[in-house]
């Protein structure tokens, strides 16, 4: 069964309801390597709900709620979903998340691009993420390219294809970054980020992961995307996680558990607030997220 742009763009996705906790909220922040220093004050307060002011949110954790599942393996889709790949993560927050709520996630998908035979196809969704009582609180962008289903818009007499999102923007190859983020990814991190939600055997299973050519199981995409978040927080909003406004980032190689991250930040002449980011494995000295953008209030 070949992709139908149509069936995609038309697609319904119920409303996935999720009640999160203060436990939700900590485990989120542990998953990350928070809390690893017993003595670093700045992390307690996203992992200890006793901590002067209350427990703090990690603004990237709205890309793990109202998460639909992996909906791209259903038979309905056409996707050839064994080579789709998760390329980039957009998210915008709209206030800060609290501790804990009752959130309504709205899914839909808003762009499906063909780029041609062999060439794969780009498709965007989209989640507005609200509280319980209709309050926009984030919208998340999950774009994912999908390797095997290129030249769908030459099939079937001739279907649609989406102008692709505005380009993230290349980070400076001509100056040294203006801030610098060290940090250790723990053994283990894989094993607890798939409890946010992504069960993915590749992130636990070592035969999994050898069978899809790494030598061990790699780390979530996302856990690097909120390791970024959590680097953008640590250096250029003094610690408060509410003056992240929205983080776009491309993933271009995949992290293991216990390597170390470096996150590089430079800021923008043309906005105070917005930054660039890219981020490397200090190890193999290999960019894993690259043509960051971060809007800091």
């Amino acid at each position: 069964m070949a992709v139908s742009y149509h069936h995609l763009k038309q697609r319904p996705f119920a409303p996935v309801r999720q009640t999160y906790t203060e436990r939700d909220t900590m485990l989120y922040a542990l998953s990350l390597g928070l809390g690893s220093d017993p003595l670093d004050e700045a992390a307690l307060p996203f992992v200890f709900e006793g901590a002067p002011g209350g427990l703090r949110t990690l603004p990237s954790q709205a890309v793990v709620l109202g998460y639909p599942g992996f909906w791209a393996r259903e038979a309905d889709t056409g996707i050839d979903w064994v080579k789709l790949l998760h390329g980039e993560q957009r998210m915008r927050l709209h206030c800060p998340l609290p501790a804990n709520a009752d959130v309504v996630g709205h899914n839909r998908i808003t762009h499906l691009t063909d780029k041609g035979e062999g060439k794969g196809a780009i498709m965007v969704t989209e989640r507005r993420l609200e509280t319980a009582e209709g309050e926009l609180l984030a919208t998340v962008q999950q774009v994912s390219f999908l390797r095997g289903d290129g030249g769908y818009s030459q099939l079937g007499g001739g279907q649609p294809s989406d102008e692709p999102l505005p380009a993230l923007r290349p980070t400076p190859e001509d100056r040294a970054p203006d801030f610098s983020d060290t940090q250790a990814i723990r053994p283990e991190a894989a094993l607890l980020y798939r409890l946010m939600g992504d069960f993915n055997p590749l992130h636990a299973n070592p035969a999994v992961a050898r069978a899809a050519g790494f030598e061990r199981p790699i780390l979530h995409g996302l856990a690097s995307y909120g390791l970024a978040a959590h680097a953008l927080v640590r250096q250029c909003a003094q610690g408060d996680p509410t003056r992240l406004r929205a983080l776009d980032i491309r993933f271009t190689a995949p992290v293991f558990p216990g390597e170390t991250l470096v996150t590089d930040i430079w800021r923008t002449p043309e906005n105070p607030n917005h930054y660039q980011v890219r981020a490397r494995v200090a190890e193999r000295d290999k960019v894993v997220l690259s043509h960051g953008w971060a809007e800091i209030a």
